[in-house]
Formats: structure tokens, sequence, C-alpha cells
């Protein structure tokens, strides 16, 4: 059948891999519109709304096709140098060694895990010698001892270096030592930075959600279509939500915000051929003014803090690549912005006078009306950081999603992190969570943003994202291929706290790539061949959900921050930008749709309910071509998965003997191998 079989994983913690443990007595046991990869400019670019999602063509010669923009199916381009993280997180492979003289076991038992001294790690025989290879940490001392057949301790042979323990006696020592490439080990479950690990995000899109207010509403912005212009959501709606529980029963406890910033009253021309308004809010005018059309100040300030009063934080959308060219900053400052100018008689737009990539990446313009800030100018970035500190100042919000990083000088990044750190993190004593959107496969990319010290604690995993839509929901390839693909991606970002998803709101409703006959052929697909005309509607067919209910099953039972895109949790429907950007259901459920609220709320609850899932570490137990089984083991609990995409009833192996616990239906099943319904999904406890 083409199995994998179980692989075991080791955890280590904080202090032993921070050398900070020393060898106990030896009698007593001894001793981790948006930032687009590159945008590749179609000939005709489609639903595209300008300043907002910059487009690429999916299945062009440019590199878009089955695997993504930019590279190859697996997530490939350039193989991703190591992950980034801070020193006290970097991990060495290190080999021990010692003659074979006969020995029945050795144990290499040290300081470089916090059980190192307790349980250590077995070594084995290769030619005629024991080794083991251990993770170190980077640029630290190690103390160790070898255990001889389970009772006598022993210095190595081997290493003259050694160190006092503490208690008379000796042990051997690994002097500092580092490499490239590393590994990250994750900060302490107890650190301010781990504690994001528990939240489940939903993507408010706030002019489409829901109309708590008219009387902020305003005239529709003229000439443009209605599903291009303002439709009434703002943020007494949110409120409304939060205080009736919608977010709660569904597991989420952290809301991402689109854009607060006031946006400009102008219609913009899309290169679809159809006028737009700032609806989504990339368009900046006043960056120190709330969009009224969404509230005052003080109504953003009141939705925080009823948030934060049932347990959700908010993360505001924070645009500071461009300002809109009716923004005063602009006309004040236009040395704080590159030239619409590519030196050679032409303009510097985005796919026109200028590439979306390469030299020209930091200084394009998305359109003619969206000058591009120059952060290479130190009073461009402090007014841009200014701003965003004092955002958090009049708001008290938690965290930022940040749009268009590609295209903005590291330099930004890196300030807006040191800042954030001192002015903000210093008074709350919490971590301010920052996650940016790299539209792209290429995992080298995006890590290339990553580390919760200095820059971002993740990105939207868009690699992982078009795996399980393709795998999962369209049924393309092989369970077994989402597997291996799982196995290299999990600790592909280190330390990292990455954002997994299946929608959002610059790719097609995925309902449409669970149907039985997908809408589009490849997950990467921008759904822009029906976002105008033959709009797609609510699906009829059950399975549909059910599939849908399955990729949900995936990112809320691994490691992450599992985002909802609204509507998402009901399967909305919709094509590409702007068709995706339909206003919420509220009522008329179909019995898929219910299907698949009912279960998304189950898993929100057993996700809380369950911190392997939330903080554990993820092991292959069992692949197929439509089933797939891991365990996700946590230091006080483990918990098993097992999927079914097929359409006949499928097995999942090696789990566990004995009874097991279904909590999506409260039965209880007998392992080791367990039959799963078509197009379902079992979260098993012992």
């Amino acid at each position: 059948m083409g199995l994998r079989m179980r692989t075991p994983m080791n955890t280590f913690t904080w202090l032993a891999l921070s050398g900070l443990l020393v060898a106990p007595l030896l009698g007593a046991a001894s001793c981790s519109g948006d930032d687009l990869d590159s945008y590749q400019p179609p000939d005709g670019l489609g639903g595209y709304d300008p300043g907002d999602n910059p487009p690429f063509l999916s299945g062009s010669g440019s590199g878009v096709g089955a695997g993504g923009p930019g590279q190859g199916g697996a997530g490939g381009g350039e193989p991703p140098g190591p992950p980034m993280c801070d020193d006290s997180l970097k991990r060495c492979d290190h080999v021990f060694t010692l003659a074979d003289m006969g020995q029945s076991s050795v144990v290499v038992r040290g300081n470089f895990a916090a059980d190192g001294w307790d349980v250590g790690v077995p070594m084995t025989k290769v030619n005629g010698q024991w080794e083991a290879t251990v993770e170190i940490p980077y640029d630290q001392p190690v103390q160790y001892k070898y255990v001889i057949d389970g009772n006598n301790w022993i210095n190595d042979p081997g290493n003259p270096n050694t160190i006092d323990d503490g208690f008379g006696g000796k042990n051997s020592l690994v002097t500092p030592t580092t490499c490239d490439p590393w590994t990250c080990d994750d900060p302490p479950e107890d650190s301010p930075v781990e504690a994001w690990r528990d939240a489940v995000l939903y993507f408010v899109f706030v002019d489409r959600f829901l109309d708590g207010d008219s009387t902020n509403n305003g005239a529709p912005v003229p000439n443009v279509p209605q599903a291009t212009n303002y439709q009434g959501g703002d943020w007494q709606g949110v409120i409304n939500r939060i205080k009736d529980g919608y977010f709660t029963k569904l597991g989420v406890n952290s809301l991402w915000l689109t854009v607060p910033v006031d946006n400009t009253e102008l219609a913009g021309f899309g290169n679809d051929g159809h006028d737009y308004s700032a609806y989504h809010g990339y368009w900046p005018k006043d960056f120190y003014k709330a969009e009224e059309r969404f509230g005052t100040m003080a109504k953003l300030k009141e939705l925080v803090d009823e948030a934060h009063a049932v347990g959700i934080t908010v993360l505001i959308d924070y645009a500071a690549n461009h300002a809109h060219d009716s923004a005063q900053v602009y006309k004040d400052n236009p040395g704080w912005f590159w030239p619409n100018s590519n030196g050679n008689g032409d303009n510097c737009v985005c796919g026109e006078g200028c590439s979306w990539d390469g030299a020209t990446t930091e200084k394009c313009w998305f359109t003619p009306y969206l000058p591009d800030f120059n952060y290479e100018v130190a009073a461009a970035r402090k007014y841009n950081i200014d701003n965003a500190i004092w955002w958090w100042q009049q708001t008290g919000v938690d965290g930022f999603r940040l749009d268009a990083l590609k295209h903005m000088h590291m330099s930004w990044l890196t300030e807006l992190r040191s800042r954030v750190t001192a002015e903000i993190e210093s008074v709350t004593g919490k971590h301010f969570y920052m996650v940016g959107e790299t539209y792209t496969g290429d995992k080298a990319l995006i890590k290339k943003y990553v580390n919760p010290s200095t820059m971002l604690d993740g990105q939207f995993d868009f690699p992982l994202r078009a795996e399980i839509c393709s795998k999962v929901l369209m049924r393309q390839g092989t369970m077994q291929d989402l597997e291996g693909f799982m196995n290299g991606n999990d600790d592909a970002y280190g330390s990292g706290i990455m954002s997994t998803f299946i929608g959002n709101h610059d790719l097609p409703r995925v309902i449409h790539l669970a149907q039985q006959n997908p809408l589009w052929g490849d997950s990467w697909d921008g759904g822009k061949n029906m976002n105008w005309q033959n709009q797609p509607g609510l699906p009829s067919e059950q399975a549909a959900f059910e599939r849908m209910a399955n990729g949900f099953t995936v990112i809320m039972t691994t490691r992450g921050v599992p985002l909802i895109y609204y509507g998402d949790e009901v399967g909305l429907p919709g094509a590409g930008d702007p068709d995706n950007r339909r206003f919420m259901q509220w009522s008329g459920y179909s019995a898929g749709q219910l299907l698949l609220r009912t279960h998304l709320e189950k898993l929100g609850q057993i996700r809380k309910d369950h911190v392997a899932l939330r903080r554990g570490k993820r092991s292959s137990l069992w692949a197929s071509a439509d089933t797939m089984a891991y365990e996700m083991v946590h230091p006080t609990e483990t918990v098993y998965v097992a999927i079914n995409r097929g359409d006949a009833q499928g097995s999942v192996g090696n789990l566990p003997s004995g009874n097991l616990t279904n909590l999506l239906t409260g039965q209880t099943v007998s392992g080791p191998t367990v039959n799963l319904p078509p197009r379902s999904s079992m979260i098993l406890v012992q």
C-alpha cells in the first residue's frame, strides 16, 4: 500500500539547550495587496485590485504552474538556507563516538537536552565504534558522559577536554561549536512569543462582514460597480459579533482587521477595465485618521476593548509600502517617495516601465496613483514607524499584519521590530505578533523575513496551503505526497510561528476547489476567468463541504496560527478578486454549510482543549493514496489525527492498540487500525 511508518521525534527545552544545566551527582541518576515573491505581470491583469494584490499569472512561462509562483511543484526554487533565529535557539549536529570494546549498550548523557542527564541518547554500532548524532546548542559548551551497560558512567576517553561537574568530579566537554547550516529550537513554552501558538485567527474583511451602523455608510463612490464599492460593513458590526459570541463559538481568539487607516474617496482604475473604491483599505490618504466608513477611532478602541474582555486579541492590517497620490504626506514630502521614472524615459509602474522584481522591487509603483515610499530615506522610515506605533497607542491592538514587505527596504522591518520591542512590549509585557504575507511557493523567500526577535514572527504559509488544497480538496497526487511535503515543511521556518490557511482574500473561494469537479485545475489559480461574469454559486453537493472540513482539520490539528477567512466557515462561494469578497452570509444556510460550520466549531474547541495540537511536534504514522495519520506529541499528552480524502471507506494503521475516543463524535474506535467513512477525519485520544 506504499505506507510510511512512524518516526520518533525528540523535544528539547530551553534550559538545557541554553547550556544552563550541569551534571547532577553521579550517584543519583547522574548528572522556532500584499507581499508577493515575484509578481508575474500578465498580459491582461484581470480583476487586479490596484494596490491590494499585485497579480501573477497562473501557468505563465515565468514560473507559476502547478507548484506555485516562481518555483517547482513542491515549493522548490533554490534550496532554503538555514532558518533564521537567535543564536540562543540555534542547534548544531554533533557526532559523539566511542570505541567498541564489547559493550552491550552505550548512552550519551549531558546538558544538551532538558532530560539529557536522566535519559540521554542511545548510541549505535557503526563501523566498529559506537555513534550518536545529537543536536547541541550553537556556540555554547556542552557537558556529557557515556553510560556503559546501564550503570557505568565514564568520561570520553577520546576527548581530553573536561570541566568540573560541581560535585568533585569531571564531565567531558564539547567546546563552543558553530555550524552552517543549523536548525532552530523553539523558545520556552512560557515565553511571550510562544503564547501566540495558541492563537486561532479570523480575517474580518470589515467592509464585507456586517453593517452594524448604517449612519457611517456614506454614499457609493461614483461610477464604481457594487462589487468594488463600499458595502457598509463596519467596526460596530464586528463588535456585535464579538458580543454575541460568534467568534468564541468558532474557537477564534484573534482577529485580523482590514486596514483601519483613512483611505481616499476617489475611484481608481483597475487593469481589468473596472473602477474600484478603496473599500479594501490599501490606498491610504491620511495615516493619522481612522476610516470614517468603518467608524471613529473611539469605536475601533471599543472593538479592541470588547475583544480583550472575552480573551480575543486583535491585529490590524498595516499597509506601509505606498500612499495614495491624494495624501498630504506625498504632496508635502515628495523626496520620501521613489520617482515614477525608470530613468529611461518611461514610468516605474510595476509590470510596465519597471519590473516587479530585481533592482526595481523596492521602487516600482503598484499603480500610477500609488506613490511608493523610499525607505532608504531615514525620515520616511521614521514617519511611517512613528505612525505604526501611534496606532497601537490609540487602540491597544496586539499585532500587525504587514503588507508588501518585499517592496520595502529591510531596514524598515528591522527598525519597526526594534521599536515595537522597546516601545510596546516594554509597556505591555506581552509579545507583539507581526505576520507578513509573501504570496509565493518559494520557502527561502518567505523565510527571509522570519525572525521573531528582529523581524517577523511568521508569514502565511502559502506553500502548505497549496499542498492541502491540491491533495485534500482537489485530490491531485496522493496523501503520501502531502505527508512527504509536511515532513519537510514542519521545521522549514525555524522558530517562526507561521500562519496556516486554506483560503484568503486574494484567491478564489476554496469551496470550489473541493467540488467533485473543481472549477480550477491548479490550487494557485487566481480564478480571474469568472470574477466578473459567470460567477459561481453555492455548490449543492455535500461532498464539497466534507472535503473542505478535512482541509480545516489539517490546519487546526498542526502547529501554527490557523486562519479562517471570513465566510469560509460556511463555504461562501466566489471566484477571484473581487468576487471572493462577497458580503458575509448570515442566514439561509444549506445542510452542507451547517455541516462545515459545526465541524469547524468542534475543531476550535478541540484545539483549545488539547495543547498537543497547538504546541506539540508532529510525527507521521501512516500514509496511503487517500488516507493519512499523524500524531501530535507534547510532554503532557499525545493526540492522533486520521484523514480520509477518498470517496469510499478508507483505513489507517500504526495507531495505538486498544480503545481510542474520537473527539469529533465522542465515539470509541479500536486501534491499531481504524476505518474512516468517505471524506472524513478523526481526532483520537487514548
